[in-house]
């Protein structure tokens, strides 16, 4: 598992340690504009550690990766997000979870290439729909698990929205979240639902290794709250 955000605080309690990853920054003297420093790091923000959390919450046995690809105010250049992205993939993550996402529509192609470079590497990208009504990528590629908030209170599972570009609801809406220092934090977002879904993604796959995307989003389907079952003829 994967978590492309602002880093995960690895000692805190509810995250239970982070067994690798790596740090991404913008550098306009390397080959590519973005320099990669492999190790473990802090966590600049919160955020990434909020998501580590629920995260571990739902699939406690599964491997963290902390992919830090946002600074301290929680902003990035996605040019760093997309390498972060392209490093999950060819590290050969599973499941990434994508807590953040770019409106800018120069990135448009080259997020839908390496959405499309995880969906055929059997790497399975869950991602946070924008808080407000814009086009977001990769949340809005078909090939990709998008996900909004729901309210706390609608349950510990999952919902299916059968119209997306939201195919999946969790909870996100004032939800008690790790935070930094040890601490937890009352949040709303997206964010924090997406993570919710990666978990879920990352127990599937952990009893049913080497299913492909498609087949992850069907499984996901039939086990949501709403799932309605087929009338047998």
């Amino acid at each position: 598992m994967a978590i492309v955000d602002s880093g995960v605080d690895g000692d805190h309690p509810q995250v239970g340690g982070v067994q690798g990853g790596v740090v991404l920054e913008y550098d306009r003297d390397a080959a590519d504009g973005v320099r990669a420093t492999a190790g473990l790091h802090d966590d600049l923000f919160g955020h990434g550690t909020a998501c580590a959390g629920v995260i571990r919450g739902i699939a406690p046995e599964c491997e963290i990766h902390s992919v830090r690809v946002l600074g301290s105010g929680l902003t990035g250049k996605g040019l760093v997000f997309a390498a972060g992205l392209r490093w999950a993939i060819e590290h050969g993550m599973d499941v990434v979870n994508l807590s953040l996402s770019t409106s800018r529509s120069q990135y448009f192609a080259l997020f839908h290439e390496l959405a499309d470079q995880a969906y055929f590497a059997r790497t399975v990208l869950v991602a946070a729909m924008n808080n407000v009504v814009a086009e977001t990528y990769p949340s809005q590629y078909s090939s990709v698990c998008s996900v909004a908030a729901r309210p706390a209170g609608a349950g510990p599972g999952f919902s299916y929205n059968p119209a997306p570009p939201a195919e999946f609801g969790a909870a996100g809406i004032d939800v008690d979240v790790a935070w930094l220092d040890g601490g937890t934090l009352n949040a709303t977002g997206n964010s924090f639902a997406a993570p919710v879904i990666a978990g879920h993604a990352a127990l599937i796959l952990s009893k049913h290794p080497g299913l492909t995307p498609f087949q992850v989003k069907t499984v996901l389907q039939a086990t949501a709250d709403n799932a309605v079952a087929r009338e047998q003829g």
